[in-house]
């Protein structure tokens, strides 16, 4: 479905701005643009997740590749340096790039020659290959590449003068240890000889690290020189891993990696609703498998979770269970939704599921109010999806601490007040989704009583009688509980305005800014509003929040509107959530819309922009956020969990139904 010509690949601007992706299951990946061109930290062949999912490290940035056919030498690669200058400028040899599932592709076209690089990751194994093909020729090509090697963090960058590492000559090729203690690199491409060396280049220019305000400057190691031959028909294949002992057979590579996907496809056209599937839903089905990775337990080694975003996302506990439905149930994986509340559900303490898993692998952080009402909703939807009676009695001990955390009270002034809705807060704390926070200064702060935080209780105390009744459990006080706060959620009503309250109770009164949040009290299975105050709130967002990629965070004209996401650190935090579109929103709304106005083929045309936006930015993904205003840009991750599952859910839920 992603294919780009030279009307895209040839100029530099169009092509540095489209990058690919490849995942390992892991939290590991491989990641660049069209261009080859690297602008930012996080763009590597090889970003090894040393601690599954986190303790990920930029091992090798890049090959340096040079082709010689006919006399002549070219150069595939595209470096832009410190000073601005850009070379050598391969791109401009590109003739077609396209991804085949979730790999990318380039065709070079030299002279007559054309050539074929691939790059994918082995499933499961911090290992990437890099396949090059000979398409067309009158001769042999004769292929130079040199990997450059560093070893990071992949927040940070590389000054790597006098920095001295150790390259060894192995079988197939070179393994290089960055200093005692490291993991060891292995760089192995049978049927090529190798040169070792040891060269620092210095200064190669991080184009979107300068633009976010961050240091932008890299340096990475030559470790030396592979030589192969192609001819027609012939491949070769480079193997860039940080295992012991990774399988070298690149074809046979391959085959693992497209049986892979297959198995993807297979699963998902199993349970699709209807038998036209466009090909760009195919397509986000195969990039929300990118986002599902090993969190092993000591008790629970089949532990799973959700990396909330590529590229420098971890896995999150609300973007998790937000994410859960549309990644995994709606594509045919429901053993995966199965793992993945198990593994969420070790994790519960005092009523709340952590808000993330820190990159070093130090105690989960458990500053969120949200992430164990979504954590209800995704064990509802699971059980709606399979009817597992026995994965519903192991998690609802789970669902009961959540319930009875929240009613006695626990972190950050979480608790049930007196009229039955949750309140929460604390000053210096960040604890809804809107949790933008820059040194000292919470952006949104939301202290009192947030609209959709009391839309997901009251929904959650609904699944919970209901699931109860399932298993032949008491279940009149969590009905009775469910009765009061829908009840009191009249409290919301601005009746001035013709919307819902963003916060109510909070330190100054109830607050009456127009965001999107309050769609959730007519998206979610149970809703606490009455069906004109649904439709209400329905109509408002749709004129005031709606873009073609998802919901305003603010309605333009309120006060702190920001309709740009640009800048560095504080510009950009500060626009996060007082304009910036998010696109995991849209789902939700285009669902809100059809439960309001009952028109399924309009609800789901409010998805349709995403296919276009495929192409766009982080290729066959959806990006995390977009500007406020048209042309409304996509910035941020460049592949977000819940962007791509939302959208999927949506698209699954509004299918004709036969």
């Amino acid at each position: 479905m992603i294919e780009l010509g030279r009307g895209i690949a040839g100029h530099l601007a169009a092509a540095e701005s489209r990058e690919w992706l490849c995942a390992n299951g892991l939290g590991g990946f491989a990641s660049g643009t069209v261009a080859g061109l690297r602008t930012r930290r996080y763009h590597g062949l090889l970003v090894a997740a040393l601690q599954p999912p986190v303790g990920r490290a930029v091992l090798v940035a890049g090959l340096e590749e040079r082709v010689e056919y006919d006399g002549r030498t070219y150069a595939l690669g595209t470096n832009r340096w410190a000073d601005g200058t850009v070379a050598p400028e391969g791109h401009r040899l590109i003739e077609r790039f396209h991804l085949e599932g979730t790999t990318p592709v380039w065709h070079y076209a030299c002279a007559d020659a054309l050539i074929e690089k691939r790059i994918w990751m082995e499933p499961g194994r911090n290992t990437t290959y890099v396949r090059y093909r000979l398409l067309r020729g009158t001769g042999l090509v004769h292929l130079a590449v040199s990997p450059l090697v560093t070893y990071r963090d992949f927040h940070s960058t590389t000054h790597g003068q006098g920095w001295q590492m150790r390259v060894e000559a192995v079988e197939h090729g070179l393994r290089v240890v960055a200093f005692d203690g490291a993991r060891g690199i292995l760089l192995q491409a049978p049927g090529t000889t190798v040169e070792p060396g040891h060269d620092w280049y210095v200064g190669f220019r991080l184009a979107a690290e300068e633009a976010r305000g961050l240091d932008f400057l890299d340096d990475s190691l030559r470790v030396g020189t592979f030589h192969g031959a192609l001819e027609v028909g012939r491949s070769v294949t480079w193997v860039l891993s940080s295992e012991d002992a990774p399988a070298v057979d690149g074809e046979s590579a391959w085959s693992r990696r497209r049986a892979h996907e297959t198995a993807i496809l297979l699963a998902w056209r199993k349970v699709q609703p209807t038998a036209e599937v466009p090909p760009w839903i195919d397509q986000l089905v195969l990039a929300a498998d990118e986002f599902l990775v090993r969190r092993a337990l000591a008790d629970e080694p089949g532990g799973l979770s959700v990396i909330a975003g590529y590229h420098w996302f971890g896995d999150w506990g609300r973007d998790t269970m937000i994410a859960l439905p549309g990644l995994t149930l709606a594509t045919g994986r429901p053993e995966a939704a199965r793992r993945i509340l198990a593994t969420f559900a070790r994790f519960v303490d005092g009523g709340m599921l952590p808000n993330v898993f820190p990159d070093a692998g130090q105690a989960p952080e458990y500053n969120t109010v949200d992430a164990a009402l979504w954590y209800v909703e995704a064990v509802r939807a699971y059980h709606a999806a399979t009817g597992d009676d026995a994965a519903l009695r192991e998690l609802f001990p789970a669902l009961e601490a959540i319930v009875r955390g929240y009613t006695a009270g626990t972190r950050y002034g979480i608790r049930v007040d007196g009229d039955g809705l949750v309140a929460a807060g604390e000053h210096g704390v960040q604890l809804t989704w809107m949790d933008a926070k820059v040194g000292d200064w919470v952006v949104t702060p939301r202290i009192g009583k947030p609209v959709e935080i009391n839309a997901l209780w009251y929904n959650a105390l609904v699944a919970i009688a209901d699931l109860a009744r399932r298993l032949g459990r008491p279940s009149a006080a969590w009905q009775a509980m469910a009765d009061r706060a829908a009840a009191a959620f009249s409290r919301f009503w601005n009746a001035e305005a013709g919307y819902c309250y963003d916060v109510i109770d909070g330190p100054a009164g109830h607050e009456a800014v127009l965001r999107p949040n309050q769609i959730f009290a007519v998206s979610l299975p149970a809703s606490p509003l009455s069906a004109d105050r649904q439709r209400l709130v329905v109509d408002r967002c749709a004129r005031q929040l709606l873009t073609s990629y998802g919901l305003r965070s603010l309605a333009p004209g309120e006060p702190g509107y920001q309709p740009r996401y640009l800048g560095g650190p504080r510009e950009r935090d500060g626009a996060y959530h007082q304009g910036t579109v998010w696109g995991w929103l849209l789902g939700p709304f285009a669902l809100a819309y059809h439960r309001v106005h009952g028109d399924r083929e309009a609800a789901r045309a409010f998805l349709a922009p995403m296919a276009q936006h495929l192409a766009e930015y982080g290729l066959g993904s959806i990006a995390e956020v977009f500007d406020a205003e048209p042309p409304f840009s996509p910035g941020g991750c460049i592949a977000q969990a819940w962007s791509v599952a939302e959208t999927l859910r949506a698209w699954c839920e509004l299918a004709p139904r036969p």
